[in-house]
């Protein structure tokens, strides 16, 4: 049985802003199993990223329970919450956060060397994971603004995976890229998910969407729907994408 690694009871997100407040998460209760590519949609404002920052322990919810891997992160202090985060989260972002003065490998290093005293083993699992991603010996010694788009949006996925996270947290991450980057992007995500990394990523993208094996959509901060695509596959994917409009189309997108 494919075990739950996060799951969610009446999970509550509310803000205050002049006086009023907004219910930006309404009782939510989600389980999210190991080795799932989770795709999370839904308009502007319906919740997308604050669901993401409240699952990964980036943000506290108002109300309502968070199970990460047996782990009740409410138990958490904000120094607690970090080191669980630095230990079992990875995250990738639209606005890629390497390190300017840092060459290529010491980005990835630097990050390994937080959780792991072991700097043989983090240097031998740096280069593998580069080369993996496509991002060759001659380019660690680059720093970040040598580097196109998509090469520094791959070097940020091995730097969020270099601690083996439970799961690799991905808000919009091929938002600012052409279509040639994204897609070289796409196929990391869709890589490292098959040797069975769990994924949970917001996108507003049809494409980027295809990658997922269930897409939850989300609207006015509640569930409306629940799509499972099953494995990617490039052979069905004209098939995954009329699946994936139909249930857009039924959402209201």
């Amino acid at each position: 049985m494919t075990k739950t690694i996060i799951r969610t009871e009446k999970l509550c997100k509310t803000f205050s802003s002049g006086g009023t407040q907004q219910h930006v998460l309404k009782n939510l209760d989600i389980s999210l199993l190991e080795g799932d590519f989770t795709i999370i949609m839904g308009s502007s404002g319906s919740g997308k990223s604050t669901l993401l920052y409240a699952l990964s322990g980036m943000d506290q919810p108002t109300l309502g329970e968070i199970d990460f891997a047996g782990k009740s992160l409410a138990k958490f202090n904000n120094d607690q919450l970090a080191v669980f985060r630095r230990k079992h989260c990875g995250f990738v972002f639209q606005q890629i956060y390497l390190l300017d003065n840092m060459s290529v490998l010491d980005n990835v290093l630097t990050s390994g060397l937080l959780v792991s005293k072991n700097k043989r083993e983090i240097v031998q699992k740096a280069k593998e994971l580069l080369k993996q991603v496509g991002i060759e010996e001659n380019s660690w010694a680059k720093f970040p603004a040598q580097l196109s788009g998509g090469e520094a949006q791959r070097v940020g996925i091995v730097r969020a995976i270099i601690n083996r996270p439970i799961v690799l947290f991905a808000d919009e991450p091929t938002g600012a890229l052409n279509s040639a980057s994204s897609d070289s992007v796409l196929d990391v995500f869709t890589d490292i998910n098959t040797k069975g990394q769990s994924i949970v990523l917001v996108t507003h993208d049809l494409k980027t969407a295809l990658r997922g094996n269930r897409v939850i959509y989300l609207k006015d901060g509640v569930i409306c729907g629940d799509l499972q695509l099953g494995a990617f596959s490039e052979n069905e994917n004209l098939e995954r994408l009329e699946k994936l409009k139909h249930f857009l189309a039924e959402m209201g997108w």
